[in-house]
């Protein structure tokens, strides 16, 4: 996709919502071994996951973030022209989760609702949707709801994806600005031919759900999983990583007229520890640029920037305005890049969600 850059667009607030619920090394030690539970946290850098329980959905952490945004900024639920919802974890086959949002949320039978079916480089898309609707005029004010409960999509017993994947939602509040001066830059791909190396292979239409696709079985390397269960070929995920996130940072520097040096903060997919710091090396840039938030969140998928933004970077968004570069990769193949220029936040927050 060619670069789009735009300016008149304003990322007015941001919030994040976990479960309370909590999963630790201390779990995974009864459930893998003491040397196996230490190795995994050493490779990945998770300590602590946050875990729906059975019947909490995506849509309810978004929806938390959401309520607490619009209530800290202030903003009318009727001002809200367009609702853009990314999730691969949805509460129906159908409708659209963005249409039960719509209503949960009190906003106009007036505003687009719509649900976009991304992971990793799901939050990138969103601001890409977001900031499009509102350029055109087709919208004043967005409310883009980013999040998946992906420990529901797990084989307990399987070592690849348990001790990595976490679950969060979170709400980013943007509106048109048409005298703003910020500057956004993205960049947007895709390549499908690596589909099957991160995906949940059963259950759906393509594979309707059987007795044999929800039997969990022993796979590859001892994991136990059903084709129900979330599949994630670790060897190819990070060789698509370090073959196209290099390229995709240093054209959307270009593209954006930045060096590493002029951006503020590097806010990746929280992939995994060790995957994040060999691409920061792999690319050349500042170890104290990266944000870290996988300590005590993991993996939380479609979630993982903007809980990153929250968690790590709020004293700074509020302070001031920042120069970030946000880049989304994996599950599809699909990845996503932007360099964003923000204002001091006008309202950024951190829920814990109780049922």
């Amino acid at each position: 996709m060619a670069d789009v850059r735009w300016s008149g667009i304003r990322l007015t607030g941001l919030w994040a919502a976990v479960p309370s619920a909590r999963g630790t090394t201390a779990d995974l030690t009864l459930r893998f071994g003491a040397v196996e539970a230490r190795r995994i946290a050493e490779n990945t850098g998770v300590l602590e996951r946050r875990l729906a329980p059975p019947g909490v959905c995506a849509s309810d952490l978004c929806f938390e973030a959401a309520a607490n945004l619009l209530r800290s900024l202030a903003w009318d639920p009727k001002s809200v022209d367009a609702l853009v919802f990314v999730s691969q974890t949805p509460d129906f086959a159908l409708p659209a989760t963005a249409c039960c949002l719509q209503h949960r949320l009190g906003l106009p039978t007036g505003c687009a609702a719509f649900d976009v079916q991304l992971g990793c480089s799901g939050y990138v898309y969103g601001l890409w949707l977001s900031g499009s609707l509102l350029r055109s005029g087709a919208a004043r004010r967005v409310l883009l709801l980013v999040g998946d409960t992906m420990s529901q999509l797990l084989g307990p017993s399987d070592r690849a994806t348990v001790p990595l994947f976490g679950d969060a939602g979170t709400a980013t509040a943007l509106e048109a600005a048409p005298d703003d001066g910020h500057a956004w830059t993205i960049n947007l791909g895709t390549d499908g031919a690596g589909f099957a190396h991160l995906n949940v292979p059963g259950g759906r239409f393509r594979h309707p759900t059987s007795e044999a696709s929800r039997a969990r079985t022993e796979r590859e390397a001892g994991n136990i999983r059903s084709d129900e269960d979330l599949f994630m070929n670790g060897a190819e995920v990070f060789a698509f990583t370090l073959r196209e996130v290099p390229r995709l940072v240093k054209g959307i520097l270009s593209a954006s007229g930045r060096t590493a040096a002029e951006v503020d903060h590097f806010v990746f997919h929280q992939a995994n520890g060790f995957m994040l710091r060999t691409l920061a090396k792999k690319i050349g840039l500042p170890a104290d640029k990266l944000v870290l938030g996988l300590k005590r969140y993991g993996n939380t998928s479609s979630g993982s920037i903007p809980l990153a933004m929250v968690t790590e970077l709020e004293a700074r968004l509020r302070s001031g305005p920042a120069t970030l570069l946000l880049a989304g990769f994996g599950v599809g193949w699909s990845w996503g890049a932007a360099v964003i220029e923000t204002p001091a936040l006008l309202s950024i927050g951190f829920t814990e969600f109780e049922p």
